[in-house]
């Protein structure tokens, strides 16, 4: 048992949850499943085959840009339900990387601030 997420809240509750003074059993910060990610020697292969297949930046290329992609994206991002195969990647560049991962930190901001007025 550990404290309730609730600031300062004293009641025991299971990990990560909060009591049902403010909110009951919901999950705090957390996806609705465990975030699967491909690593090592899986992952290289995935990268190379994606940068084989599409060298260029997808972003780019529909802004009428052309830059070398050098990072393989989620298109949807693990947190919010996509799924780390090659239905939900795409080649990226930094500059589209940066402002992509803006956008997500942002969005994940509004969340986390509803799931606060809510309590």
């Amino acid at each position: 048992m550990k404290f309730c997420l609730y600031p300062l809240c004293p009641n025991r509750v299971q990990a990560g949850a909060y009591c049902d003074d403010h909110g009951g059993p919901r999950q705090a910060w957390q996806p609705s499943r465990p975030v699967v990610r491909v690593r090592g020697r899986a992952l290289q292969r995935m990268r190379r085959a994606l940068f084989q297949r599409e060298p260029l930046c997808r972003l780019c290329v529909a802004a009428g840009r052309t830059r070398i992609a050098t990072i393989r994206d989620h298109v949807v991002n693990l947190q919010e339900g996509g799924a780390d195969d090659e239905s939900n990647e795409q080649p990226i560049c930094e500059d589209c990387h940066r402002e992509k991962t803006e956008a997500e930190a942002a969005r994940g901001v509004r969340r986390g601030r509803g799931a606060l007025k809510s309590l």
